[in-house]
């Protein structure tokens, strides 16, 4: 084709040069945006996978500390059980149907990502006479709590550790064991108290056991950011606060 019949625009070189590079650009930038898009769908895919993997970890650990708080608990009130048994005490029978019971609680209900809190609180309550019948007449136990609606639910077996502690680690002051418990539930924020008598300086460390170790694990799995516990002692008093957050109604 001779130079003169060619369009006049294909005579410039400027013209196509620029064209060239416009060309080129375009397809360097598809180029580049679909690596981009290969790219994020892959680190999607590797967040998702690592995410995954890091709620399977969680998961294991709070198994795992389940496992150490039921056999703590049970020990004790096994123990309480044999300790009646070898008297012969009339009371025996009614100690392992309460038992039967909490059986039933930490057997089966307690593998349930959460559990009624009005029936943790039955709980709690059936405990307190298990150790009543233990302690007898040394003991003196205060508990209060206002109506708790139905569909409330926390983690199953999350303050009874807190109680369990209370009558291993109390001390009798003038002839008794004093355990108050004190259990608020509004605004969707759960308020759960519980202060035994010491004569202990160090009766934080002391408490400082397996069970109360495995219980703040499990509240920073469960609530992060969503609860305050505050341990302190004062005055012959060791006391336990925990406040749990947003405990929302189903």
């Amino acid at each position: 084709m001779e130079i003169k019949k060619m369009p006049p625009m294909s005579r410039n070189f400027v013209f196509v040069l620029i064209l060239v590079y416009l060309v080129v650009a375009i397809f360097s930038f598809i180029s580049l945006l679909n690596h981009n898009l290969k790219t994020i769908s892959k680190n999607k895919a590797l967040e998702n996978k690592i995410l995954e993997t890091q709620l399977q970890i969680k998961n294991q650990e709070l198994q795992y500390l389940k496992k150490q708080i039921h056999p703590h608990f049970l020990f004790n009130t096994l123990n309480t059980i044999y300790g009646f048994a070898l008297k012969q005490s009339e009371d025996t029978p009614g100690i392992i149907l309460k038992l039967s019971n909490l059986l039933d609680y930490i057997l089966y209900q307690v593998n349930k990502p959460k559990v009624s809190l009005k029936e943790e609180i039955a709980h709690i309550e059936e405990y307190i006479e298990l150790e009543k019948i233990r302690f007898q007449d040394t003991l003196k136990v205060s508990f209060s709590s206002n109506e708790i609606p139905e569909t409330i639910q926390i983690a199953p077996m999350l303050l009874i550790p807190f109680v369990e502690n209370a009558f291993k680690h109390g001390h009798l002051i003038n002839g008794f064991i004093n355990i108050e418990i004190v259990i608020r539930f509004s605004n969707d924020n759960l308020d759960f108290t519980i202060k035994n008598t010491t004569i202990q300086k160090e009766a934080i460390k002391e408490n400082e056991g397996i069970g109360l170790k495995n219980i703040k694990k499990r509240l920073d799995i469960l609530y992060i950011d969503n609860y305050t516990l505050d341990i302190s002692e004062f005055e012959g008093w060791y006391n336990v606060n925990l406040n749990v957050l947003n405990l929302k109604t189903n």
